[in-house]
């Protein structure tokens, strides 16, 4: 698409936008009784309108019928996880008894680890990249001790090149072969928190596999935002928040992906608890834990109900919209961002977008390195209305999101980098 730099191609653009309709099922920010521009979407999504009455259905439940709320009426709890599955597998590519959400990121990273960080004597080592969120970072390194090993021999961690932002594939493959023989885990994430880049994870895990390792993601900033084949791509397992791009709530309930031929298979090693057990016998109370076939028998603990009803009243948004729609918008008002930024005036020594231009290498996602005085005008976007994310040292990250963002805020953010530069 051609696209020019005017408020009536971006009010036409919007007119014909087909998800339109979407943004008046959220709730907008306000700042001096107007919408604010909410760019920030990769770190906490809006909050959809169907989301109170979704909570408060499940608070009338457990007022009126207390305990009974597991087994009575629609949405059972007992089973409500269950209902979650079908439109979890369809945003992330998976068969829906691959997938089941549960408890929260980093604690689901641990109990995944478990089961698929098994280091040997001569193969014990972990491949990710460097500068990966911290969440990772710190729980390779703890699975890493807890084994037995250093670290700093056990982690692999693959960076850009002299002078480059982001990382090439090649690159990455090529780590993985060169250090085949030693390696347990290839463990990165789907989308780089810093720098936006999309992984080829496709790529990776067929590298991965065909040196012997297990390959695992975290989707933290990809889960909702890019497409998505982790059965296809056949991923051994994945993690991923739901509050981001999926827009479920502050703290809120997380996903997890085991692919079919290891989550129909009881004896892979786990921590285990009496939620992931056997449900048709699990009030038996017995001893001898029988796994639930599927990602369910990684559960340990009962379902979080009301993070969950949150998540359910998001996912609905998602299923009514379609991935294929919403990464088609997706890649639109990102590509016009990116124009926008490009055709500043301002010296390329001042402002440098470090995330990929190739639309398939970046989800919604474009970090801004300022290279001057970039916190004062993270902090001049905020006063005048703009919600961003600002990244130590100097990255303004802008994520418009096709679910609620316009191409008229994409625009009015632009104007008002035009203005600042041109002071």
């Amino acid at each position: 698409m051609s696209f020019q730099n005017t408020l009536a191609f971006a009010q036409a653009l919007d007119q014909a936008d087909p998800l339109r309709s979407f943004r008046d099922q959220f709730y907008i920010p306000q700042q001096n009784g107007k919408d604010t521009v909410y760019l920030c979407g990769n770190s906490l999504g809006l909050q959809p309108k169907g989301a109170r009455l979704a909570l408060e259905a499940e608070m009338t439940k457990w007022a009126e019928l207390g305990v009974e709320g597991h087994f009575t009426g629609e949405n059972q709890w007992f089973t409500y996880h269950a209902a979650l599955a079908g439109p979890t597998a369809r945003i992330v590519g998976a068969n829906p008894q691959e997938v089941v959400v549960m408890n929260q990121l980093t604690v689901n990273l641990h109990l995944l680890l478990v089961s698929f960080y098994r280091p040997q004597r001569s193969r014990y080592k972990i491949l990710m990249e460097a500068g990966a969120f911290p969440s990772d970072q710190y729980a390779l390194e703890s699975q890493v001790k807890f084994h037995g090993f250093n670290p700093d021999e056990a982690i692999i961690e693959v960076a850009p090149r002299a002078g480059e932002h982001t990382l090439r594939t090649e690159d990455i493959l090529a780590a993985i072969r060169e250090n085949g023989a030693e390696l347990a885990l290839v463990m990165m994430g789907g989308v780089n928190y810093y720098t936006g880049q999309v992984f080829d994870m496709a790529a990776i895990t067929r590298e991965a596999h065909d040196v012997g390792a297990i390959c695992g993601f975290d989707l933290a900033h990809a889960a909702g935002n890019v497409p998505l084949q982790l059965h296809g791509w056949s991923v051994d397992f994945a993690v991923w928040c739901t509050y981001k791009y999926m827009n479920s709530g502050p703290g809120g309930t997380s996903g997890v992906f085991v692919h079919e031929r290891h989550a129909q298979n009881p004896d892979l090693p786990r921590f285990a608890g009496w939620w992931g057990h056997d449900q048709s016998v699990r009030f038996q109370m017995k001893k001898g834990f029988i796994p639930m076939p599927g990602a369910e028998g990684w559960q340990v603990s009962n379902g979080q109900i009301l993070p969950m009803a949150v998540h359910k009243a998001s996912l609905e948004l998602f299923d009514q919209a379609g991935m294929a729609n919403l990464r088609a918008k997706s890649e639109q008002l990102t590509g016009y961002l990116a124009f926008l930024i490009n055709g500043l005036q301002q010296p390329k020594e001042a402002l440098e977008v470090i995330t990929p231009s190739e639309p398939a290498a970046r989800g919604c996602q474009l970090s801004l390195l300022v290279h001057q005085n970039g916190r004062q005008l993270f902090e001049t976007l905020m006063a005048n209305g703009f919600i961003l994310d600002w990244r130590e040292p100097n990255v303004i990250r802008v994520a418009p999101t096709p679910l609620y963002n316009t191409f008229e805020d994409v625009y009015r953010f632009g104007q008002f980098l035009v203005a600042h530069f041109n002071k």
